[in-house]
């Protein structure tokens, strides 16, 4: 099971014109503990960076699926609920769920999260699926 947090950082850069503009950036890292996902943020970040950048802010993000596609260029956000039937009241039960897709645009979104479900069981619903800011994941692997 992943922990996912997102990580904001800020930094300056030289835009086309010369400019230097201040830039904030968010990012999804896979951690144990805010300590560690600051310490793998500034270890992943450092090389692309020319320069001082700051951890402005790191939240947890309740994510239970990650759906990449190599092609895709965003991250989208998908609010699923999975549908229960509580026999013992006779109602129906949803119960919300946070998924990421990686696509180029919300159809591809829409498709790479059907695809993505293809094998699961639950009766499901789409409630939304928004394009985030998120620039790119960073999955935990061993050494």
């Amino acid at each position: 099971m992943h922990n996912w947090f997102e990580c904001k950082i800020k930094y300056e850069k030289t835009a086309e014109e010369g400019k230097i503009v201040k830039v904030s950036e968010s990012y999804l890292v896979d951690a144990l503990t805010f300590s560690e996902a600051e310490e793998r943020i500034n270890k992943e970040i450092e090389p692309f960076i020319s320069g001082e950048f700051v951890v402005a802010t790191i939240r947890k993000a309740r994510i239970s699926e990650m759906f990449e596609n190599a092609t895709g260029d965003k991250w989208y956000r998908c609010k699923v609920y999975f549908i229960t039937l509580d026999e013992e009241k006779g109602i129906e039960k949803r119960v919300a769920s946070t998924m990421m897709v990686q696509a180029n645009n919300i159809r591809e979104a829409w498709d790479g999260l059907q695809e993505g479900m293809k094998g699961s069981m639950a009766d499901y619903q789409v409630a939304a699926i928004t394009e985030t800011t998120i620039m790119d994941v960073y999955k935990y692997e061993a050494n």
